[in-house]
């Protein structure tokens, strides 16, 4: 056959425009039919024509439970994890018309796990030198950027998981603007401006406060000089009123975006794996208590042998007795 031949569906029958081709294992598929497969499925090239049928039929059943769920939680924001926990189903989309969308309805059993993944890449600032061309900063200064994505592994015949990505971009954060920022009260060195009558913080001819760390004060036995040799605690200011970010570091934790999509990705993640567990130990959880009661119950009926009467041998020392512990060494009869 010819590059333009034409092409027909081997699912629908119907003719298969220049580029709406679909090519599998051992046929085509136009994009009609690729439209309703699920969209976890991302196996088609390797699939052949009867395992899309297949596929079809599975999906056209979907229907029907889609129209069945209700949905009694729902957990996060663009894209949805919605659960009908009467029913013990969940499902994973982002469309509104749930019917039209037809997306994938599983039973809490048939999660296998799920993640929360934080990927996180950085980009070196520069800014201008004096000849107009860009140089490092000094020390380094870097730009960092998070995407949050969820993985749910799941036990289908047709995907194996169901990955998706909670921000709809990617989360900044530039350390040395946090840093940077005085706190309230405190004056900084950089662009600020002096109040009228008062002397400057760390300025010449600004005599130190008692305790205050100073460049002329004489350090403390056994104790690190402030601003010389003693790494700076996470919040606190250097002599030129910003962040040592080189030996303090950063938390992203600080920012609001980011805490945000990670807790987010904590609640979608404890709660599949909490409904998981209940689906699947359910049953084992209410019948383990019984089992471990009925001897305890066993145990009570029964009063225990009374000791044997008469002269006895221990078995520690060999001494002869008659009462219930032994006369030489101590132990006990029996």
């Amino acid at each position: 056959m010819g590059l333009f031949d034409k092409k027909y569906c081997d699912i629908c029958g119907e003719k298969i425009g220049l580029l709406g081709n679909r090519k599998l294992e051992n046929g085509n598929l136009c994009k009609n039919c690729a439209q309703k497969l699920s969209p976890w499925f991302s196996d088609r090239r390797n699939s052949t024509v009867e395992e899309i049928k297949a596929q079809l039929d599975y999906r056209e059943e979907n229907q029907k439970k889609v129209a069945a769920f209700h949905t009694t939680r729902t957990l996060g924001a663009d894209t949805k994890v919605l659960l009908d926990e009467d029913a013990g189903k969940f499902m994973v989309t982002r469309a509104r018309n749930l019917v039209e969308a037809n997306p994938d309805v599983l039973d809490f059993a048939d999660v296998t796990g799920c993640n929360l993944d934080i990927d996180e890449s950085r980009t070196e600032q520069k800014r201008e030198g004096p000849d107009g061309k860009e140089v490092t900063y000094n020390p380094p200064r870097y730009e960092y950027s998070y995407d949050f994505e969820v993985i749910i592994s799941v036990n289908n015949p047709y995907f194996d998981e169901m990955k998706f990505r909670l921000n709809n971009s990617s989360v900044y954060i530039e350390p040395q603007n946090i840093m940077q920022r005085p706190m309230m009260g405190q004056q900084g060195m950089m662009g600020q401006r002096p109040m009228a009558g008062r002397p400057q913080s760390g300025m010449a001819g600004q005599r130190p406060m008692m305790n205050q760390s100073g460049m002329n004060q004489r350090p403390m036995a056994g104790r690190p000089q402030s601003g010389m040799t003693q790494r700076p605690m996470m919040g606190q200011m250097n002599s030129v009123g910003r962040m040592n970010t080189m030996a303090a570091g950063f938390d992203p934790e600080s920012n609001r975006e980011y805490r945000k999509y990670r807790e987010m990705g904590d609640e979608i993640r404890a709660a599949l794996l909490q409904v998981m567990e209940t689906a699947r130990g359910g049953g084992a959880v209410q019948t383990a208590p019984m089992q471990q009661e009925a001897p305890v119950q066993q145990q009570e009926t029964f009063a225990p042998a009374p000791a044997a009467a008469g002269p006895w041998t221990c078995p520690a020392c060999g001494g002869q007795n008659d009462g219930k512990f032994c006369e030489y060494c101590g132990a006990p009869r029996g």
